[in-house]
């Protein structure tokens, strides 16, 4: 049967697939409306099959706290293009995921879709319409024990950050301000832990290892090569814990500095428990 303009612009309208993918699926279906839909839902599977080798670096950070801000979620859903990540069916697409993650609580990415159709065809539609590989690569919950979770995602959403403090029940309004300013200060100065306590032996032995070297190749004696490693490592605690590092508001001041003022003022005893830090394709994920 012959496929009106009308029937191609209908279908169109409904999925958001191109003009040429909604005439050959309507010419398929015989011009049954329903059938096509399905068949263009059915090429959105095959585009994901098709996409799967391609890399998706683009995408988008959405985070959520609960109202009471002891509970918050970040995730990541990544597409291939910068245009796909502006797009509605994207953006839309996201939220659902942020949603499923922070009302389902899964422990895993498989784990999110199972029995989760929803969210399946959710993402085989945007697979459809937009003709891109479309995925959901990391997530976080976190919970804060008699604290506040806060949250921070950058400008254009492809760095977010969730900080938890614990002890922060009372003065949970300036707490959360508090909060809000070093998780700034996480997305700009990308620390590797909150205390120095936390780096990783390895990591500690490596770096270690560099300043004698380097010591070595300046001629330093071989019996001051400890203590010039010990000043170069303190440095180093200094620029990648989060407690150590200059305020990002007041460079004269640490992180800790700020975090022990807060709690002389009110009475307090906020600690920094952990943050978790999201950038676009990061490659440690």
């Amino acid at each position: 049967m012959a496929i009106t303009a009308q029937q191609v612009n209908e279908l169109r309208k409904k999925t958001g697939a191109g003009m040429m993918d909604c005439k050959k699926a309507l010419t398929e279906a015989n011009g049954d409306m329903t059938k096509a839909i399905e068949l263009l839902r059915k090429k959105g599977a095959s585009v994901a099959a098709k996409r799967a080798e391609k890399s998706a670096n683009e995408g988008m950070i959405l985070t959520r706290v609960s109202d009471d801000k002891s509970t918050g979620t970040m995730v990541e859903v990544n597409c291939e293009t910068d245009f796909v990540a502006n797009s509605d069916e994207f953006h839309k697409f996201a939220g659902q995921v942020l949603d499923s993650v922070y009302d389902k609580k899964p422990a895993t990415i498989d784990e999110l879709f199972q029995n989760n159709f929803g969210l399946k065809e959710s993402m085989e539609e945007v697979l459809g319409k937009v003709g891109e590989k479309i995925e959901v690569s990391r997530f976080t919950n976190e919970k804060a024990e008699n604290g506040i979770v806060v949250d921070y995602v950058h400008l254009g959403a492809k760095l977010g950050v969730l900080i938890v403090l614990n002890e922060a029940a009372t003065e949970k309004d300036e707490a959360a301000a508090l909060g809000k300013d070093f998780a700034m200060q996480v997305a700009a100065m990308k620390p590797i832990c909150t205390y120095r306590e936390e780096v990783p032996k390895d990591t500690i032995d490596k770096e270690i290892e560099i300043y004698k070297a380097l010591a070595q190749k300046e001629g330093k004696p071989e019996q001051i090569l400890d203590k010039i490693a010990q000043g170069k490592l303190n440095k180093f605690y200094q620029e990648n814990c989060l407690i150590e590092q200059a305020f990002i508001k007041d460079n004269t001041k640490s992180v800790g500095d700020v975090l022990k003022e807060f709690n002389s003022k009110h009475g307090t005893n906020v600690k920094i428990s952990h943050f978790k830090r999201f950038h676009l394709s990061d490659e440690n994920k």
